[in-house]
């Protein structure tokens, strides 16, 4: 089964917390704090393989997490960090965060990997805090949380040509005669309802890929028929192959149909380069084949006659076709992609202050906001510590300018307090 949307739901690991632990060796007088650090949290990173061709897999699986960070302990030992999450994508996924609706990563090599989610840092054990006048620290910090965020991953198929056509044109038939690909074949209109990737070896060994996209019909680009889903595939394609039906009452009408829907779908791959196929020899005479062959040669100077059935004609055409691989570039897709500031903790020095209602104001800031994560509400000394770093920090001197009043709440993070000159 071919999925190309997913969207899935990410967790960083969690940091350990410190400890709080003293030295305890028999002859060693007041031998002070010894409480370790806890380990960082396990990051989140997408990499893009190509073992991968759907994203299938999401539909059985959507929550991932990382490992969290372990405590820390006694005799000032660090805990273990988490261990780091890598999350296998196919080449090709764009990824977008589900809330700002950003473009964080487009994945379109083989490789390539992007970090999600940072995991959490890993809190201080009390032997972080002991300074000359401070010989005792009875505190040690909690580690922070991790990231959660959910991410919609869209899957844009790499291949190097994509056969077009109306429904019942032979695209399935074509792709399973000049690639190991095996496509639903029937005599109906949209027997292919997904997308198919065929490989070709060339003359010189060398391969390429063929994408087989679902039939096109008039006002696919607003939602009729199939192929509208998957015009998208065909986006990072060399060039493509249009096959027209010659059986069809129509079929220069058709070719200018299925243009016309590329158009709408896109203006830039409406001038994508086109090698036209005209299929189904076989099946009509020669004064027909003739006549389409001579009119589309006033359209386009790179028209074949071929029957994919029979597979007439079809070494010449597979001939030019590898040629035209090899000149062609692949095409230079720029994706708008966006600095990706939710897979981060920001840790920046800068705040702000809003006022809530008539009593009430919130603090923001990255640095504030983790400082405020791992103080601990119910230990006095890391109150006493959260203040002066406040203090430091100009604060509360902001909050004056705001219209701070005494008895006022100021709520940062998860810690809230009263206001007292």
């Amino acid at each position: 089964m071919f999925l190309d949307k997913a969207k899935i739901k990410i967790l960083s690991g969690k940091g350990g917390n410190g400890i709080v632990a003293w030295r305890r060796e028999k002859y060693v007088d007041k031998g002070g704090p010894a409480g370790g650090n806890g380990g960082k949290g396990g990051d989140v990173y997408l990499i893009a393989t190509e073992d991968l061709t759907t994203l299938m897999d999401f539909k059985y699986q959507s929550v991932f997490k990382a490992e969290n960070g372990e405590n820390g302990y006694i005799k000032t030992q660090h805990g273990r960090c988490g261990k780091d999450l890598y999350i296998k994508v196919p080449v090709g996924t764009i990824v977008k965060d589900a809330v700002s609706e950003k473009i964080i990563a487009d994945l379109n090599k083989a490789g390539q990997v992007v970090i999600v989610a940072k995991g959490g840092r890993g809190g201080r054990g009390n032997a972080c805090f002991a300074t000359a006048q401070k010989r005792a620290p009875q505190y040690c910090e909690p580690g922070e949380n991790g990231i959660e965020r959910t991410l919609e991953l869209e899957l844009k198929l790499i291949a190097d040509v994509g056969l077009l056509g109306m429904p019942n044109a032979g695209k399935s038939t074509l792709i399973s005669v000049i690639s190991s690909a095996k496509p639903k074949i029937a005599d109906y209109p949209f027997t292919t309802i997904v997308p198919h990737l065929g490989v070709v070896i060339k003359d010189n060994s060398d391969t390429y890929v063929v994408a087989d996209i679902p039939g096109l019909i008039e006002g696919a680009s607003e939602g009729i028929g199939l192929g509208h889903e998957f015009l998208r595939h065909v986006e990072r394609c060399r060039f493509l192959i249009h096959l027209v039906d010659l059986t069809k009452e129509n079929p220069i009408e058709n070719y200018k149909l299925i243009n016309e829907e590329l158009r709408k779908h896109s203006e830039r791959l409406s001038k994508v380069y086109q090698v036209i196929a005209l299929n189904k020899i076989d099946a009509v005479d020669e004064e027909t084949k003739n006549k389409y062959y001579n009119e589309f040669k006033k359209i386009s100077d790179d028209v074949f006659l071929i029957s994919a059935a029979t597979k007439e004609n079809l070494e010449s055409f597979l001939h030019f076709v590898s040629k035209k691989v090899d000149e062609i570039p692949k095409p230079e897709i720029e994706v708008d992609v966006e600095e990706d500031d939710g897979a981060y903790d920001n840790d920046d020095s800068s705040f702000s202050i809003y006022k809530v209602d008539k009593h009430t104001f919130v603090v923001e800031g990255g640095k504030i906001f983790r400082l405020a994560n791992v103080t601990d509400g119910r230990n006095t000394e890391q109150l006493y510590r959260f203040q002066n770093i406040l203090k430091s920090m100009g604060v509360f001197d902001a909050l004056k300018e705001a219209g701070v009043q005494e008895g006022d709440m100021v709520k940062i993070g998860h810690l809230e307090f009263d206001y007292l000159y």
